[in-house]
C-alpha cells in the first residue's frame, strides 16, 4: 500500500470525516422498541456570541458519552439546541443600536424584535458550525430553538396549567431590579461582589427634645423613603426614645421611633433607618408595624417625585448632593470606610435596586417537594455525590420564583387583561374575547417570561410535549443531564421540578456535573468576559487540532472539579496524536511486509510479550468499560493514553522491531495490528477524527482486523463503514496471562533500571556493558527474553542465573535490587565502593519509610473497617514486596 504522510494534518481530515458521518445519518438514531435508548440533551448555549472553552468541555464530555453508547449498539440521541437568552440577547442588541445613536423605544417593539431575530439566526448558524468543528455527533435533524413554535407552545401550556392550579400568581413583592435593563431578576440572576464603600452616620433630629438619634447607612439617597427608625427593645441606649418621633433631614418629614427585635445592636449605632420600599429586611419590619412603603426612585434609578428637591437626579448624583446638604446643616456626623457586598446584574453588571413591584411568580415549594423526593429515593443520581447535599439545602429553602421580565425579547406572558371587567384571561392560544365577560377589549401583558422558564421544559418540549409524540414516548425520560455545577439551581433543579409536574416522570436518571474552566487568575471563563478571560476554541483548534483540544479538556478530568487548560496540556494532546500517527505508519509498513492473509490462529499468542500485550489490552478494555459506566471519563482516557504510549509504543513496538529484524517466527505483526485496531476503537469517543482516519488505513483483509472480524461474526454483523459505528471492545478474560505479565513487568523494570544507571554514570550509548541477573521463579521466563534485555539495555555478555548461584566475589559490583530480581553490573570505574554503599543506604531508607506508611495503614482500624477487601489485600501484598526488597538491600549492604 502507499506510504501515508509523515505528519497528521488535522484540518482537511476533520472536515472530511464530519461531512461523511453527517451524510451517512449516523447522528440520527433509529428507534428500536427492544432497546433502551441513550439520551442526552445539550445544555443550551445562548445565542449571544461565540463559544468558549467551557462550551468545548461540555461538547467533549457529551460527545464521549454519545459515541461510546452508540458503539455499544444503543439507539443514541444527543439533542442540540440554543437558548434565546432573553436579557442577555436584548442587552447586546440594545448596545448595537446605541452605537447607531438609537434606542429600542425609538424603533418600537416590532422592529426591535425583528432585528434580534436576524441577529439570533446568524449566531445560531455560527454556534452550530462551532459545535460541528468540535466533532459533536448531535442529531441535527432534531435541533431546536427555545422560540421555535413547538417549545413556545409548551411554554404557554405549562404557564396556563400552573396558573389554573394556583401555582402561578401575580403579586406585589420585593424583587431585584436592574435599572439599566429595566427588568426584574430572579435571585439566581444576581451576582454579589464586594465593593469598597462607606458607612454614613446621619443625625435625625428628635421632634420633641433637643438632640439627635444617629443612624448609619451605606445608601443615604434612600433615607428620603424612610418611614421609621427602629431600635432593639432590649437596647438600654434607646428605651426612653421608643414611641417618640424624629424629623427626616432636608424634607422635614416626621417618622416614628419603633422597637423591633430584628435590629442588630452591634451594627452602626444600633438605630436602623427603615426604608421598606428599598430593602427586603426593612419591608418585613414595615409589615410587622403597618408602616407605609414610600418608593423614591423611578425604574431607571433616577429620583422620583417622593424625593422632593432631588427629583430627576441620578441615584449616585443624588447621594453626593444629599451628603453635601447634610454636611452644610451639620447633620452628617462622620463617614467610615466600609467594605460590603452589593448585588449586580449578571448580564450588564449594573448595581441592582431592591424594588417593590407587581410581578408574576411561581409558587415553588409544592414543585420542590417532588423534586427533592426523586433525588432522595435514588430515581435521580447526582454525580459527584457531594452536590446532592447542596441540592437538598437549596431546594428545602427555596423561595418563590419571579418569572416576569420587563423585556421585549422572549416568550410573551400568555395573559390578557380585560379593560371592562378588569379580570385576567390565561390562554394557550390568543383569545378573541375576555373569558369572563366576553368583551373584546382585552390587552396582553407586555412582559416576557424568564429565560429559565422555557429552559426548564427543555427535556420534554424538544420531544413534542404537550403533544403525545413518538419521540416523547421513546426518548423520554433522558439518560443523563451533563452540565456545569454552576447551573445546578438555574437549570437542573428547575428541569426536575417542571419535568415531574408536566409529565409525571423524572426528566433524566443521572445528573453529571463537570467543573468549570478557569483562567490564570482563577476566574470562571464566560462570554460576558470574552475579551478579558475566555479563550475561543478556534484558537487552539487551528494550532493543535480538534483531537488534541479534546484530549486537553478531558484526559484526567474529574466530575465537579475545576480545571485550567494551558499550552502544556494542548501540546501533550498534539504529541499523543502524532504518536498514534507514527505507530500506525510503522504497523502499516510491517503489514506490507507480511503475507496478504493470516489465519485466525495467528492471533493465538505463543511468546511471552505477545501474551503480555494481549492480556494488558483486555485488562484495559475491562477497566475502561467499567470507568465509562461509572462516568469516570477522564480516568478512562488517561488509562488508554498510558497503555498506548508506554506499554504498546515504548515497549511492545520496540520488542517487535527486534523480532521483525530477526525474521524469526512467530511474527509479532498480527498482535501489532490487532492491538492498534482495538486501541483506536477504545480511543474513538475521545479523539474521533484521527482514530477514524487511521482505522480506515488498516486493511480489512489483513491480520490487524482478525479480532474485529471475529467480533462481527459472533454478533452476526457486517463490517462497518465507519469506526463510529464499529463495536466498542469487550474484554475477553480468557486472555488474561498473569504469569506472562509478571515476567514482562520484571523485564521492563530490569531494562529501565539498567538504562537509568547508564545515564547516571555517563556510559556512552553505543558501549556494551556486562550484566548478571539473579532470580528464582522468573528464571525461565527472563532467560527466554535474554536477547530482548541485551538489545534494549545494551548489555553483553548477559547471564540470567539462579539466586543460589550468586558468588561473594561480586560484592564489589554495582547491584540493583528490583521487584523480582537483582541486577549485578560489574563495571570497572563506573561506581566506587563508597558511592555504591551510600546509594544502597538511601534506597534502604526510602523503602523503610514506605514500609512504615503501609504498615501503619494496615494497623488502622478505621481503614480496615471501611476499605474493600481487595484494597486491603493489595496493601498487604505491597507490604510483603517491600519487606522482601528491604531484606535483599540489607543483604547487599552486609
Amino acid at each position: 500500500m502507499s506510504e501515508i504522510p509523515k505528519a497528521y494534518e488535522p484540518g482537511q481530515i476533520e472536515k472530511k470525516w464530519y461531512d461523511f458521518w453527517l451524510d451517512q445519518g449516523y447522528f440520527t438514531p433509529e428507534m428500536d422498541p427492544n432497546k433502551q435508548p441513550f439520551v442526552v440533551v445539550m445544555p443550551l448555549p445562548n445565542v449571544t456570541g461565540e463559544l468558549h472553552l467551557g462550551h468545548a468541555l461540555f461538547v467533549t464530555l457529551q460527545d464521549v458519552m454519545a459515541r461510546w453508547h452508540r458503539m455499544r449498539g444503543e439507539p443514541t440521541l444527543w439533542l442540540p439546541g440554543t437558548d434565546h437568552a432573553g436579557i442577555a440577547t436584548q442587552v447586546v442588541v440594545e448596545r448595537q443600536l446605541a452605537e447607531q445613536g438609537k434606542t429600542k423605544e425609538e424603533i418600537g417593539r416590532e422592529e426591535f424584535t425583528k432585528l434580534i431575530w436576524e441577529w439570533a439566526d446568524k449566531n445560531r448558524d455560527d454556534i452550530r458550525r462551532q459545535h460541528q468543528l468540535l466533532g459533536a455527533s448531535c442529531d441535527w435533524t432534531r435541533e431546536r430553538f427555545t422560540l421555535d413554535e413547538g417549545p413556545s407552545k409548551a411554554v404557554r401550556t405549562a404557564f396556563v396549567r400552573l396558573y389554573n392550579k394556583g401555582l402561578i400568581y401575580r403579586g406585589e413583592r420585593m424583587i431585584n431590579w436592574c435599572p439599566r435593563c429595566r427588568t426584574a431578576l430572579s435571585d439566581l440572576e444576581v451576582e454579589h461582589s464586594d465593593i469598597a464603600g462607606y458607612l454614613y452616620y446621619i443625625r435625625y433630629p428628635l421632634r420633641e427634645d433637643e438632640g439627635f438619634i444617629v443612624v448609619a447607612t451605606t445608601r443615604p439617597e434612600t433615607f428620603l423613603g424612610d418611614t421609621a427608625v427602629a431600635v432593639n427593645p432590649e437596647d438600654e441606649r434607646y428605651k426612653n426614645l421608643i414611641g417618640n418621633s424624629v424629623i427626616l433631614p432636608v424634607i422635614d418629614k416626621e417618622i416614628p421611633i419603633i422597637a423591633d427585635a430584628a435590629v442588630d445592636v452591634s451594627f452602626g449605632t444600633g438605630a436602623l433607618k427603615i426604608t421598606p420600599a428599598h430593602d427586603p429586611t426593612d419591608m418585613e419590619v414595615a409589615r410587622r408595624h403597618n408602616l407605609p412603603l414610600v418608593n423614591v426612585m423611578n425604574p431607571d434609578a433616577t429620583m422620583n417625585e417622593n424625593a422632593g428637591p432631588y427629583q430627576g437626579m441620578e441615584r449616585f448624583a443624588c447621594r453626593d448632593r444629599i451628603l453635601t446638604d447634610l454636611k452644610n446643616e451639620n447633620l452628617l456626623e462622620r463617614v467610615e470606610f466600609y467594605a460590603h457586598s452589593a448585588a449586580h446584574c449578571c448580564r450588564c453588571q449594573t448595581m441592582l435596586e431592591p424594588r417593590v413591584s407587581l410581578q408574576w411568580f411561581v409558587q415553588t415549594q409544592p414543585l420542590a417537594e417532588a423534586a427533592i423526593n426523586v433525588v432522595r429515593d435514588g430515581r435521580i443520581k447526582i454525580i459527584p455525590e457531594r452536590f446532592t447535599r447542596i441540592y437538598f439545602d437549596w431546594m428545602e429553602n427555596i423561595k418563590d420564583w419571579c418569572i416576569s421580565r420587563q423585556l421585549w425579547w422572549g416568550h410573551r406572558i400568555p395573559v390578557w387583561y380585560c379593560e371592562e371587567c378588569t379580570r385576567v384571561t390565561a390562554s394557550i392560544d390568543e383569545p378573541g374575547t375576555c373569558a369572563h365577560c366576553g368583551s373584546k377589549q382585552i390587552v396582553q401583558d407586555p412582559d416576557v417570561l424568564d429565560t429559565w422558564f422555557s429552559s426548564a421544559l427543555w427535556t420534554h418540549s424538544t420531544l413534542g410535549w404537550p403533544e403525545d409524540t413518538e419521540d416523547l414516548r421513546y426518548f423520554y425520560p433522558g439518560s443523563v443531564m451533563e452540565t456545569g455545577y454552576d447551573i445546578l439551581f438555574f437549570w437542573v433543579a428547575r428541569m426536575i421540578m417542571m419535568g415531574l409536574e408536566n409529565t409525571g416522570e423524572i426528566p433524566f436518571r443521572t445528573v453529571y456535573l463537570h467543573g468549570l474552566i478557569r483562567d490564570k487568575s482563577g476566574e470562571k471563563m464566560s462570554r460576558s468576559r470574552l475579551r478579558g478571560n475566555a479563550m475561543n476554541p478556534a484558537e487552539p483548534l487551528s494550532k493543535y487540532g480538534v483531537d488534541a483540544l479534546r484530549f486537553a479538556l478531558s484526559a484526567g478530568s474529574t466530575p465537579g472539579n475545576d480545571m485550567s487548560v494551558g499550552e502544556g496540556k494542548l501540546e501533550s494532546g498534539r504529541k499523543f496524536v502524532n504518536k498514534l500517527w507514527n505507530v500506525t505508519r510503522f504497523v502499516l509498513r510491517a503489514l506490507d511486509a507480511e503475507t496478504p492473509e493470516a489465519e485466525p490462529g495467528a492471533l493465538l499468542p505463543q511468546k511471552i510479550e505477545d501474551k503480555w500485550i494481549v492480556s494488558q489490552l483486555n485488562r484495559l478494555v475491562n477497566d475502561v468499560n467499567e470507568l465509562m459506566q461509572d462516568f469516570r471519563f477522564g480516568e478512562a482516557e488517561q488509562q488508554i493514553y498510558d497503555f498506548v504510549w508506554s506499554k504498546f509504543c515504548d515497549w511492545y513496538v520496540e520488542i517487535a522491531k527486534i523480532r521483525l529484524r530477526s525474521k524469526v517466527a512467530p511474527s509479532p505483526v498480527p498482535f501489532l495490528a490487532s492491538t492498534l485496531e482495538k486501541s483506536l476503537r477504545l480511543l474513538h469517543p475521545f479523539m474521533p477524527f484521527v482514530t477514524e482516519e487511521l482505522w480506515h488505513m488498516l486493511p480489512q483483509t489483513r491480520p490487524g482486523n482478525l479480532a474485529l472480524r471475529a467480533e462481527l461474526v459472533a454478533s452476526n454483523t457486517s463490517v462497518p463503514a465507519s469506526l463510529m459505528i464499529a463495536p466498542y471492545p469487550i474484554a475477553d478474560d480468557r486472555t488474561f496471562a498473569p504469569e506472562a505479565e509478571q515476567v514482562m513487568d520484571s523485564l521492563i523494570e530490569i531494562i529501565r533500571s539498567i538504562r537509568n544507571v547508564r545515564a547516571e554514570h555517563g556510559v556512552m550509548p553505543g558501549k556494551w556493558i556486562e550484566a548478571r541477573v539473579y532470580t528464582d521463579e522468573l528464571l525461565s521466563g527472563l532467560a527466554a527474553e535474554a536477547s530482548m534485555i541485551e538489545t534494549l539495555a545494551k548489555v553483553r555478555p548477559l547471564r540470567i542465573l539462579n539466586r543460589k548461584d550468586r558468588k561473594p566475589s561480586e560484592d564489589k559490583a554495582l547491584v540493583l535490587v528490583l521487584g523480582g530480581a537483582e541486577v549485578v553490573l560489574p563495571l570497572a570505574g563506573m561506581a566506587d565502593r563508597h558511592a555504591e554503599e551510600q546509594r544502597l543506604l538511601r534506597e534502604s531508607e526510602e523503602i523503610s519509610a514506605r514500609i512504615a506508611h503501609v504498615d501503619a495503614r494496615l494497623r488502622d482500624d478505621a481503614f480496615l473497617s471501611k476499605a474493600p477487601i481487595q484494597v486491603i489485600t493489595k496493601e498487604r501484598q505491597k507490604l510483603a514486596i517491600l519487606e522482601d526488597k528491604l531484606r535483599r538491600l540489607r543483604q547487599e549492604l552486609s
